[in-house]
């Protein structure tokens, strides 16, 4: 399955750190995360690292408000243009989306402002990467979570980024409710909150589809035959989760990696953490590496690839950020498929 594999455990210049984010840019690799006493808490801000030369540069802060949380921020790298979304916020609810934009590759930042003005709970991508399709138009995975609900959306860009507009949110089978008419796949049932954190790729026919964390225990998946303006209700892949983040790429040859935690149930363990990889577009998906195997947490990976190469980062123990670069086989490779 891959031919080398190199993984680099980042130190932290706080206590804690998670939600992990990563871009290319020219041959360098940006990093970015949010990091602090304890998630929440209001000396939590906004950090990224950089790898110049296959060396990795100390962290510095990015972002931050005096004395309001920051969460979940998201690099966009489009050639020297790099977009870092960020959340602002007491509580998930009342989360503020802000973005800085760096038009030199991620060295020096625009002022924060909003992305959305006056919204309150999240707009633009929640935790995983924008999509651009190929005609242009650019998707962010989006959710809103409140203390009853989980809901995903995309938000819509048909200006290159600089604004957006939401989409419905994807339907779902509520317990209690009619079941939704669907030209797709039978939908899922859902007894818990819902679905959020999208992660998002389109089929050579057009199509855009998304993975969705669940509280269901397992992935849900949605698809969209209209670049993103309606969903198909949510249905269930014979995938495990246990509702934290997941993050996909698709390569160039059309397999599409994903990186999981395989285990099943609402809040269930953070660990193993693997990654696992569709060779039919997405339909099913087989186990191929391990990254973590020990107890603790190993969560909210987050993937791009370059040609046949990955490059991965994600929360260690909450204490350090992990990366790897894994440079795969060609597809019909004999490499092994499981380490």
């Amino acid at each position: 399955m891959w031919r080398k594999a190199e993984k680099t455990l980042i130190d932290l210049p706080t206590e804690n750190g998670h939600a992990s984010t990563v871009a290319l840019v020219g041959d360098d690799v940006l990093l970015a995360w949010f990091g602090g006493t304890r998630e929440g808490e209001p000396d939590v801000d906004i950090y990224g690292a950089r790898r110049v030369k296959g060396r990795w540069e100390a962290p510095r802060r990015l972002a931050g408000e005096a004395g309001l949380p920051h969460w979940n921020p998201v690099l966009f790298a489009e050639g020297e243009r790099v977009d870092l979304y960020y959340k602002v916020g007491h509580t998930i609810p009342g989360w503020h989306t802000r973005r800085a934009r760096s038009l030199d590759g991620g060295h020096t930042w625009t002022e924060p402002s909003e992305l959305v003005p006056g919204d309150v709970g999240g707009r633009g991508p929640v935790r995983n990467k924008p999509l651009r399709l190929r005609s242009g138009r650019i998707l962010a995975p989006a959710s809103i979570e409140t203390p009853e609900t989980w809901n995903a959306f995309v938000d819509i860009s048909d200006d290159g980024g600089d604004s957006f507009r939401p989409s419905p949110f994807v339907p779902l089978w509520r317990v209690g409710e009619d079941k939704p008419a669907t030209d797709g796949p039978e939908p899922m049932e859902i007894h818990g909150k819902g679905v959020i954190q999208p992660t998002l790729w389109q089929s050579d026919d057009g199509a855009v589809h998304m993975l969705l964390r669940s509280t269901e225990g397992y992935i849900l998946r949605s698809d969209s035959l209209d670049e993103g303006e309606s969903w198909r209700p949510a249905y269930a892949m014979a995938l495990a989760n246990n509702n934290s983040g997941i993050d996909l790429t698709r390569l160039a040859d059309g397999r599409i990696v994903l990186a999981m935690n395989p285990v099943s149930g609402n809040w269930a363990a953070r660990t193993p953490l693997a990654l696992c990889v569709s060779t039919d577009g997405g339909e099913t998906f087989r186990p191929v590496m391990n990254l973590e195997m020990n107890p603790g947490e190993y969560s909210y990976p987050a993937i791009i690839s370059r040609g046949d190469t990955l490059y991965i980062s994600y929360t260690w123990q909450r204490q350090k950020i992990a990366f790897w670069e894994i440079e795969l086989e060609k597809a019909g490779g004999n490499g092994d498929e499981t380490r």
